[in-house]
């Protein structure tokens, strides 16, 4: 990149990150993307999704076009001996940190060298031995845990500092999704919508982990929605887990929640109604707590189409509107003005069909499937190019009804669900205008894409799927421009920094507990440079 082209990166990112109430990015980059004073333009990747708008946008450009397939790795570390893997590593005053199910770690960023490591040991039933990444605020790291709790550690030794036992797990309640801090507020979810508990954000005190406020996804009563239920009863195993991570509005202070689907699955007649706030981004009020709007992306759910990852905010590029988007596993990007809460678009991000309108007894085929598309990580937008990224997963399943089957705290659906015959489990990458929807480009891959879509200022897309293929695409044409298989499968999170001067990449990989996915292997975290 010249100097001209870099000088007017600059002034576009720091108007992208002004316009959206965004902190400043962390540096200025010169030409070669790493600054010249290589230890001054350090830079970090803060939380989940890089920053409170879950872009996911990355400044650094020393890794570029034209010499990303040059990328090799430098070292890799073994996070544990088996389970789950679908975390997402942050990178805070020069230290990375990325949590197993059960495991936090500080690891250099350099070097993959362990600086401290702790291991839970759970005092309570399990229901989903699963943990997406933690959160940073105030020399802490913020966990849940599969036990029902969340931790905040000492980020510099790893002591646990406060421990607060924040969800029921008899009930099938537990925490999934990295926490985010704003504010000495920390927001976490609660989630275990097929174990049919009531879905929940809690807010916690950064400091103390006290109990600020809650909101709970729904709602009964007197509470705004409680009438989208015609049969009140229905409520009391309603579902509405909250799977993932957060995004905050910091100009407007609002706390974006995306909502799972609603229990029990596919016998819908027993629920009748809208049934908020399931498969619903709610807005909160980010201090208070209180409800300001939503949009519900699939009513009265048959099939279970979560909203179970990050909304990402941004701009228009024409007249500047305030818009979001969000993706969900019904397979469609949703496009919606922040200000009229109107939907503006709404693409296809993988196969659509639907044999019926809901599961029937002799078994109705759907695509996309319980397992297909955007499972826990969302869109991204890329800054230079205006465009949104999103993965998704390309499965057909026939579901079918067998009547309501409710047992507490066990995983039921009113019926069962099974890979259409013949149905190879493949994945995508789309690219599309963020102002319009209209497709730029996709890309087939092999397999799912359930990994972070991480686009950078060097003109690369970083992205993964399930069959261990690390991919590095041309953010504007979609080629690939470099490919590394792994010997794991890429679930969690793709974040890129600099350390020393240097451009790294650190990817997560192993299995991901979704045995259907395939990508056996010892979670690890590798790190990757030039």
């Amino acid at each position: 990149m010249n100097r001209f082209n870099n000088i007017h990166l600059k002034h576009v990112l720091f108007a992208a990150s002004m316009t959206l109430g965004l902190a400043p990015f962390a540096h200025a980059v010169d030409g070669n993307g790493v600054g010249e004073d290589a230890e001054q333009f350090d830079t970090s990747w803060p939380s989940y999704n890089n920053d409170y708008a879950s872009q996911r946008f990355s400044m650094l450009n020393e890794i570029d076009a034209k010499n990303v397939a040059g990328l090799k790795e430098i070292c890799r570390l073994e996070l544990s001996d088996g389970g789950s893997l679908q975390s997402g590593p942050i990178v805070v005053d020069g230290t990375l940190y990325v949590t197993t199910p059960l495991d936090t770690l500080a690891v250099d960023p350099t070097n993959c060298k362990t600086i401290w490591k702790v291991t839970r040991k759970p005092v309570a039933h399990m229901p989903f031995v699963v943990n997406r990444g933690a959160a940073y605020a105030d020399g802490r790291i913020i966990r849940g845990t599969p036990d029902g709790h969340l931790l905040a550690l000492d980020a510099k030794t790893g002591e646990v500092l406060w421990d607060n036992q924040f969800t029921d797990t008899s009930y099938g309640e537990f925490p999934s999704g990295a926490p985010v801090a704003w504010q000495g507020i920390v927001y976490a979810g609660v989630t275990g919508s097929e174990w049919g508990a009531r879905g929940r954000v809690v807010a916690l005190d950064v400091r103390t982990g006290r109990e600020l406020w809650r909101f709970n996804t729904i709602p009964r009563g007197k509470e705004v929605g409680a009438e989208t239920w015609k049969k009140p009863d229905s409520t009391r195993i309603g579902g509405g887990g909250v799977w993932s991570s957060f995004t905050v509005d910091l100009r407007d202070g609002e706390l974006f929640v995306s909502v799972g689907n609603p229990n029990q699955d596919f016998v819908p007649d027993t629920r009748p109604g809208d049934n908020l706030f399931t498969n619903s981004l709610v807005v909160l009020d980010a201090r208070m707590g209180s409800l300001k709007w939503w949009y519900q992306a699939v009513k009265h759910d048959a099939w279970d189409y979560d909203l179970a990852s990050p909304a990402v905010l941004y701009q228009s590029k024409a007249d500047f509107r305030d818009l979001v988007a969000v993706a969900g596993k019904d397979g469609y990007l949703h496009g919606v003005d922040r200000v009229t809460h109107k939907l503006l678009f709404k693409t296809a991000t993988t196969t659509q069909y639907k044999e019926a309108a809901a599961p029937t007894e002799k078994g109705a085929r759907h695509c996309p499937g319980i397992m297909g598309g955007t499972q826990w990580n969302g869109p991204a937008y890329d800054v230079v190019n205006h465009q949104l990224m999103v993965g998704a997963v390309d499965w057909c399943y026939v579901s079918s009804r067998t009547g309501p089957d409710f047992v507490r705290n066990a995983v039921r659906y009113g019926g069962k669900s099974i890979p259409a015959p013949g149905e190879k489990a493949t994945g995508w990458i789309t690219s599309m205008d963020a102002d319009t929807g209209a497709v730029k480009w996709r890309y087939h891959t092999e397999a799912p894409v359930v990994s972070a879509i991480t686009p950078t200022a060097g003109g690369i897309t970083f992205a993964g799927d399930t069959g261990g293929n690390f991919l590095a695409l041309d953010s504007k044409t979609g080629e690939v421009l470099m490919a590394k298989k792994l010997d794991g499968a890429l679930g969690g999170g793709i974040v890129t920094y600099a350390a020393k001067g240097k451009q790294f990449v650190a990817a997560v990989t192993g299995n991901i507990s979704r045995v259907t996915f395939g990508g056996a292997g010892n979670p690890s975290l590798v790190l990757f440079g030039l």
